[in-house]
């Protein structure tokens, strides 16, 4: 069997999918370890035995819901390739207008000198705090310019991946100066920043099996924004979040978190509640409410 044939069987195989061509090239793609120009321009190159098994065998994982992410263990995000397993949210593209709002605002803080202390907390496969910090690491800072990054995740498996995304892509030098901590929220972690970031589970706990009903596999305790808590409104662990980063923020710190459209509103009320000034809601690009802001 050739490219081209792989390609069009596939395809047939993923009718159902709302992205079939899309599909069965990314994942003829990892297979090959080729990109897309060389997939055109060499339709007729034959496939292995064992690559077209490793093909076929994605198709039928991706026909039975699994997203490609996890067949191919790679999403780009904000530009950069993560690699990704079932421990961990798949990288969403929204997430992206939290990573361009915190850039900002740290590059900001950067221009003043001194040493600008940031934590990611909820890290996942690591996605915002890696894209922030090679967003922020650029030359012409203040000499003695200094950024302290702390990754925290309550999950093993999750900050694992997060520390192999960190090394891959930032490389050793800035891996090494990298904090990561595993704990319930800001439990293991002592002292302040100047920002937090957090996409933190926020869906409501009746639409979770919802949402995994497509067999997607995505981690429940990465979406379920009560899976620890007695609520019920996705708001659970947002309510636990931001009183504790308020304790975590140095005087006119800042915390940034996405929240959704299912509930930023009544978010923004709890930043308020805990002593938060300045709050505002930041849309995404489809101009759904996505992130909330304030400062202590």
């Amino acid at each position: 069997m050739n490219i081209n044939q792989a390609r069009q069987e596939g395809q047939k195989l993923l009718a159902q999918s709302p992205t079939p061509v899309l599909d069965t090239d990314c994942i003829l793609e990892s297979v090959l370890k080729k990109d897309k120009t060389y997939i055109l321009f060499h339709r007729d190159d034959k496939l292995t035995q064992e690559q077209q098994d490793s093909f076929f065998d994605g198709i039928k994982k991706r026909a039975k819901g699994l997203p490609v992410a996890y067949i191919t263990g790679h999403k780009e995000f904000y530009g950069i390739d993560f690699f990704v397993t079932p421990d961990v949210l798949i990288p969403k593209p929204d997430t992206e207008v939290l990573v361009e709002e915190a850039a900002g605002i740290i590059r900001a803080q950067l221009k003043n000198g001194g040493t600008v202390r940031v934590c990611d907390m909820c890290t996942g496969s690591g996605c915002i705090g890696i894209s922030v910090l090679k967003e922020c690491l650029v030359p012409g800072l203040p000499a003695g310019t200094r950024l302290e990054f702390t990754m925290a995740d309550i999950s093993t498996a999750a900050l694992d991946i997060a520390k192999k995304n960190a090394l891959n892509i930032l490389g050793k030098e800035t891996f090494s100066k990298i904090t990561f901590v595993r704990g319930d929220l800001f439990e293991n972690i002592s002292g302040r920043f100047n920002v937090i970031l957090s996409n933190p589970p926020y869906i409501p706990k009746a639409l979770v099996p919802l949402l995994l009903a497509d067999g997607r596999s995505e981690p429940s305790l990465a979406l379920d924004g009560d899976a620890t808590e007695k609520s019920s409104d996705g708001l659970g662990i947002v309510r636990r979040l931001v009183p504790q980063a308020a304790s975590h923020l140095a005087p006119g710190g800042i915390l940034l978190i996405e929240t959704g459209e299912y509930n930023a509103q009544d978010a923004e009320l709890v930043f308020k509640k805990e002593g938060f000034k300045d709050t505002r809601i930041i849309y995404d690009l489809s101009g759904m409410m996505r992130d909330v802001f304030g400062r202590i």
